[in-house]
């Protein structure tokens, strides 16, 4: 960048610091909007599979295209970040993804619900990494970890919003009637980062500048190290609670989609409360492995619980659903720590890096456990929907538990940050 970095991180003052506050709470606000539209399809499986008349893999393949687009634009959103600063991307950005939100309420066919699912994920690709650089840019480096873990508490808050209250609208209309208007939201986030969002510096240079800096990030060990950790953090988050989860509780307990929805939506407000906590507490006791190690454990541990304790009490489920998200949300400290193992010019991109493998998970994850129940499938269906047994759901998602121990084993590997970017 063309700044140096304390001149991006120095403490705004007067009326920059309220739009500075007001850039970064946009961003925030879109990745709300991001994780309504990234959990949607877990409170409309039924109705999804009916429509497009898909089981239970294919089903899981066209929640994840979400993270296709996602994940596939986190390093070219960290290095145009980088070089073109956030708020004409942000902006564009929610046009697109509101757009899509259209297309995907008038799919008919697979094909184009697919490829709006797609752009969906594309366009909130410029939410979190776009608050983290408006936090980069406006706010003392001290304050990054705090600020990038509210940020993610907006994202799970929109989780809880599009789990049980999202499933209300659906019943109270149709999914295609709900998806149209939540486009609306978009078009409003798109207004307010073109009003509130403000490019604090930008980088310089051509194409070469900014492949180098790519090749820099990508020849870091601890950037990979970090990514692994962060996708298996996520994991559970995606595939258990942002799909899954909902139909194999109701299978599981013989309760309602919408009691689902709000047992499996604590483990939102688990990430929610846990990631600016989690936050300021790494950058309080100036630790960042710890932290995530202890997060990862608990994580695991608490999906483990869910898995193998048969008959749960559902108050109990949702505590350990609450667990899920609290641990996972050390993976906040992931991003704190990539930074401080990059140099200062290239801190959108190492966080694209990491930012593309933890949304990656949901790619990954998804359609693996819907694979998995394919696979387990003993020929069930109800309203032209597949049906999976409480024993399929407990094999498939053994996976997830797997993403998380090889998490655990990649943040024991990773160096203590510095506290600041390399210069």
């Amino acid at each position: 960048m063309s700044h140096s970095e304390s001149a991006r991180t120095s403490e705004p003052a007067g009326s920059s610091r309220v739009l500075a506050l007001l850039g970064w709470l946009t961003g925030s606000l879109f990745f709300f909007y991001a994780w309504i539209l990234r959990v949607s399809p877990s409170v409309m499986v039924e109705e999804l599979m009916r429509d497009f008349a898909v089981g239970g893999a294919v089903l899981g393949n066209l929640s994840a295209l979400y993270f296709y687009g996602y994940a596939g634009m986190q390093i070219p959103v960290g290095l145009l970040l980088d070089r073109f600063g956030p708020r004409r991307l942000m902006s564009i950005a929610a046009v697109v993804v509101a757009v899509a939100c259209v297309l995907f309420a008038w799919s008919e066919g697979l094909g184009l619900a697919s490829v709006s699912r797609f752009f969906i994920g594309a366009g909130c690709a410029f939410s979190l990494v776009g608050a983290m650089a408006v936090a980069g840019q406006w706010f003392p480096r001290r304050q990054f970890a705090l600020l990038a873990g509210l940020a993610m508490m907006f994202g799970m808050m929109g989780g809880v919003f599009g789990q049980a209250p999202l499933r209300v609208a659906v019943d109270a209309s149709s999914w295609r009637t709900t998806m149209a208007w939540v486009a609306l939201i978009g078009l409003a986030l798109a207004v307010a980062a073109w009003m509130f969002v403000r490019d604090r510096s930008r980088g310089s240079g051509g194409l070469g500048a900014v492949l180098a800096g790519l090749r820099r990030v990508a020849a870091n060990r601890e950037t990979w190290l970090n990514a692994v950790a962060g996708l298996g953090s996520t994991g559970p988050l995606l595939a258990f609670a942002g799909l899954w989860g909902v139909p194999y509780l109701e299978a599981e307990h013989d309760i309602d989609r919408v009691t689902a929805g709000s047992v499996t939506s604590m483990t939102f407000i688990g990430w929610g409360i846990g990631a600016p906590l989690i936050g300021w507490l790494s950058d309080h006791i100036g630790n960042r492995r710890m932290p995530l190690i202890s997060g990862l454990v608990l994580s695991a541990s608490s999906l483990v619980a869910i898995l193998l304790l048969p008959d749960l009490p559902l108050w109990l489920v949702g505590a350990l659903c609450f667990g899920i998200g609290f641990g996972g949300s050390a993976q906040i400290v992931c991003f704190a720590l990539v930074r401080e193992h990059n140099p200062a010019q290239f801190s959108g991109t190492a966080i694209g890096m990491v930012n593309a493998l933890v949304t990656g998970a949901g790619a990954l994850f998804q359609p693996t456990v819907g694979w998995l129940l394919d696979l387990n499938w003993d020929g069930v269906m109800v309203d032209g929907a597949r049906v999976y047994a409480v024993g399929a759901y407990n094999s498939a998602f053994i996976v997830l538990v797997v993403g998380c121990v090889v998490g655990i084993l990649c943040a024991i590997a990773m160096r203590e940050g510095t506290g600041h970017a390399q210069p």
